[in-house]
């Protein structure tokens, strides 16, 4: 699966053969595991997903303030997605959208909830309803990992988080200083 990761962010388009030879092991070997590219493509997924609901869970305890929770989750969901954002260049061939979608759609649904209580804390705008808020946080966060994934951009999650606040309504330097201490506290750590 790591080889599969690595190939497929390398070249979308590579083949069993290319994922087998980066692994060290012959092809055959991979069509033991996956009935073809579409199945290991799918197997990636599901266990992205898997990796995904791990660390929502870690982000459930909860957060005094909004901010703080929304900085959290994305600086502990960042790690996931950026190691699974290969995904998002192969949903147009792979899973697919509706697929991304579904496997997106617990951290939508808790960032909407994030977003719900920041506003009625006043610490984020009101001019967008919770629920389309969260979905233009979620274009605008598998964009930024697009750009990690393109090479045109790097980022640990401090600037994802930081962006995330931002477009929220937090102003700017309230932003970067709550990423910066979360960050540098380690409470916003990736699951295991």
């Amino acid at each position: 699966m790591e080889a599969a990761r690595r190939e497929l962010g390398r070249d979308p388009d590579c083949s069993l053969g290319d994922i087998a030879a980066a692994a060290g092991v012959a092809r055959r070997t991979v069509y033991v595991h996956f009935a073809g590219r579409a199945a290991l493509i799918e197997g990636l997924t599901a266990e992205a997903a898997d990796a995904l609901r791990l660390a929502i869970t870690v982000t459930r305890t909860p957060m005094p303030d909004a901010v703080t929770a929304l900085a959290r989750f994305v600086l502990t969901l960042w790690p996931v997605g950026d190691r699974y954002r290969t995904l998002i260049g192969l949903s147009r061939q792979g899973p697919g959208p509706d697929r991304v979608s579904e496997l997106l759609a617990p951290a939508r649904d808790t960032v909407a909830g994030i977003l719900a209580r920041g506003q009625q804390q006043g610490v984020f705008h009101t001019s967008v309803p919770p629920g389309p808020l969260s979905r233009a946080l979620e274009a605008h966060l598998l964009a930024l990992l697009d750009s990690v994934n393109s090479g045109v951009w790097a980022d640990d999650g401090t600037g994802a988080a930081t962006a995330a606040l931002i477009a929220a309504g937090v102003d700017h330097g309230v932003a970067a200083s709550e990423v910066h201490r979360l960050h540098g506290t380690g409470q916003a750590q990736p699951p295991h």
